[in-house]
């Protein structure tokens, strides 16, 4: 696995200030950069600074990179030589081209800007690099600028992205009507809603650094535009000291997309797919089909015991039977089944005849479990870890003389001995009993800044990460389906096949709320995991309206994961079987494809529509979070229709519906509608 996409190129010809091929411009001291349709980068040799246009106009003015050394600030206005290298991008898909610019000065580290480009891509990828002896940076900001503008006034935007999400965070698509500072993690995002054209930036490395994204708005134009890696803030990263520094005879900042797009939510969809391209998965490709399950959180949670596993496994085989895709569903316990063992270094024999309980009725057996976590503390941190002679106190995460604690657990170090001793032992007995699909959990304990960690190789949170999910990803050796719960956004794309994109939620219209929330503005991350999952959908005794919109959320999500406690008889038994018959909703699961945003200026709020377009339909989500009845009056072009006629379907009620220029619908407080038009 690579650790910079610049190892595979091979450099071409040097070139100094008369440039040739693309690089050619009339005056010596610039170089153009061409890249998509239209679009390009002027760079000033004599200054250390560069421009981006697209069409004509400059969105991003007199960009520069800055990095600490040591405590030394370095910038590329520093710098009073300049020097280009052109050669081949073999890793962009249809071509490209790289461009290093070398800037030197006597005293100086040599400062590298990288620029990799392609016709084809309507963005760019940027990086800084810093050569010399005895470097050492916790601060590498590939791009800065003091203004950029997206030449769009209107309903205009500034996207706050969580680096996690945890402790139910919400991105926030802020107003930019007055004045605002926004830091973001990892992606940050300008637009105005009306037209959609929008400028996305962001890390699409994130094996080292943590990056922060910079956006202070005022209407359409920012005033500071500063995108680096070093970025912690203990309410977004969770983090209670400064980034970790890496250092070495050759540093290089996180890579970092630029893009400017006629439609924002086009270009989150291109920041997404280029993240799977710059950190290749790890885990292996999940090619079956999308997962349906059920999961023990939604309400039996403590109360795990086998004979409530058993009944729920003699629900779904016999109530729930056109359930399954790809001819099974998984039945996961989650927190709790070593209540069937007595413990975690108890007697396995009851969980794995669980397991075989499961199969033996078509159903594929499921476990849980948060690797990178202390519970309780474990004894005052005296108690021993499992699989091994060491004590927990041994491998608890260092962080400024004390320790990182965070919902209630403490955070042990992904690469000490014990911690993978642990994860030998326990994967190893989950392995023996045959599960085949596993939820890990409160991974974002794995990515906390340290003192120092057990491998002195690894100095910053996200080398631990990576340290410590490729040996646990290692260890399942290819035998079980990954379910990423409470983990970073980005960095989990390499070890996960289904990620859940917001935090815990349950049965209620505000659950269903909260996690459109995270639909509407990170629908974009189902490029960087096969599946994407609105959490275990409870149906409980909440009305038909509810459950309606509870489902409708989990199937405009990507994958349809229940919850309900179903060893017991209730309401939400028979709920369940009434809409899970339908083999029209659960085609739409079946797909495993999130529906994106109609809008994106709902704040920290879910919009009320979602779209998706397949070849012969357009599937348009209508959502009521109010307790009032509502009318829906939206324009069809508004919806990606051209104008015209369509036949439609709303596929709770089946009622046919005409259309003509707009969509008209009336729906209850607190409810949900699928409205199926055939194009």
């Amino acid at each position: 696995m690579r650790n910079t996409l610049s190892a595979l190129f091979a450099v071409a010809t040097l070139l100094f200030f008369t440039n040739e091929g693309l690089a050619r411009s009339t005056d010596p001291k610039l170089v153009t950069i061409p890249y998509g349709v239209g679009s390009k980068i002027v760079y000033h040799l004599n200054s250390g600074t560069y421009d981006v246009l697209t069409n004509g106009k400059t969105y991003i003015y007199e960009a520069f990179s800055q990095v600490k050394n040591k405590q030394k600030l370095l910038s590329s206005k520093d710098y009073q030589q300049a020097k280009l290298q052109q050669s081949s991008w073999k890793d962009s898909p249809g071509g490209g081209k790289k461009y290093t610019i070398t800037l030197s000065r006597a005293g100086l580290p040599d400062m590298k800007q990288v620029f990799y480009v392609s016709p084809k891509q309507e963005y760019f990828l940027t990086e800084v690099l810093l050569s010399g002896m005895k470097l050492s940076s916790n601060y590498m900001a590939a791009l800065i600028s003091n203004k950029a503008m997206i030449h769009a006034k209107g309903d205009n935007r500034s996207l706050f992205v969580p680096f996690d999400n945890d402790a139910f965070v919400r991105y926030n698509a802020r107003s930019t009507q007055e004045r605002i500072e926004n830091v973001s993690s990892e992606l940050g995002a300008l637009y105005e809603n009306n037209s959609r054209k929008g400028m996305i930036v962001g890390s699409v490395e994130h094996m080292v650094w943590k990056s922060g994204i910079r956006m202070d708005a005022d209407q359409d134009e920012l005033s500071t535009l500063e995108v680096w890696g070093g970025y912690v803030d203990e309410k977004v990263t969770r983090d209670k000291q400064e980034h970790g520094a890496v250092s070495g005879e050759l540093i290089k900042s996180p890579l970092v997309f630029v893009g400017y797009f006629t439609d924002w939510r086009l270009g989150l969809e291109a920041y997404g797919k280029a993240n799977r391209l710059a950190e290749k998965p790890y885990v292996f490709n999940w090619k079956n089909a999308v997962p349906f399950g059920w999961n023990s959180w939604g309400v039996i949670q403590e109360k795990l015991n086998y004979e409530k596993a058993t009944k729920v496994v003699d629900f779904f085989a016999d109530q729930l039977p056109d359930f399954r895709n790809g001819n099974t569903a998984y039945i996961d316990l989650d927190s709790f089944w070593d209540n069937l063992t007595g413990g975690m270094s108890g007697d396995y024999t009851k969980l794995k005849a669980f397991a075989d309980y499961c199969k033996s009725k078509g159903l594929e057996p499921g476990a849980y479990w948060a690797p990178f976590t202390d519970w309780g503390f474990q004894g005052g941190g005296n108690g021993t870890a499992e699989g091994s002679n060491y004590k927990f106190r041994e491998m608890w995460t260092k962080v400024n003389g004390g320790y990182h604690d965070f919902d209630g657990a403490r955070a042990l170090d992904p690469t000490h001995p014990g911690t993978r001793a642990r994860i030998d032992f326990i994967i190893g007995k989950l392995k023996e009993c045959g599960f085949k699909m596993i939820k890990i959990d409160f991974l974002g304990h794995a990515a906390a800044e340290s003192t120092g960690f057990y491998d002195p190789a690894v100095t910053t949170g996200m080398q631990a990460y990576r340290s410590g999910m490729e040996y646990l990803i290692d260890r399942m050796e290819g035998q079980m389906l990954v379910y990423a719960a409470i983990s970073p956004n980005l960095a989990t794309g390499r070890y996960a096949h289904i990620r859940r994109i917001a935090c815990d939620a349950w049965k209620t219209i505000n659950d269903t709320e909260y996690t459109l929330n995270s639909v509407n503005y990170g629908w974009w991350q189902s490029y960087l995991y096969n599946f994407v999952d609105a959490d275990h959908v409870v149906f409980a005794n909440e009305s038909e309206g509810a459950n309606r919109a509870r489902l409708t959320s989990a199937l405009i999500t990507g994958t349809l994961i229940l919850g309900d406690d179903f060893s017991s008889p209730g309401q939400w038994s028979a709920r369940s079987q009434y809409f899970l018959k339908d083999q029209s909703l659960l085609n739409i699961a079946r797909s495993g494809d999130t529906f994106i945003p109609v809008d994106g200026n709902t704040g920290d709020r879910a919009n009320e529509l979602f779209v998706r377009r397949e070849r012969d339909f357009v599937y348009v989500a209508v959502l009521n979070y109010g307790s009032s009845a509502k009318g829906f009056h939206v324009p069809l072009s508004r919806l990606g229709l051209k104008e015209g006629a369509y036949s439609a379907l709303e596929l709770f009620s089946k009622k046919e519906l005409g259309l003509n220029k707009t969509l008209d619908v009336d729906l209850e407080g607190s409810d949900a509608m699928i409205i199926k038009i055939k194009i």
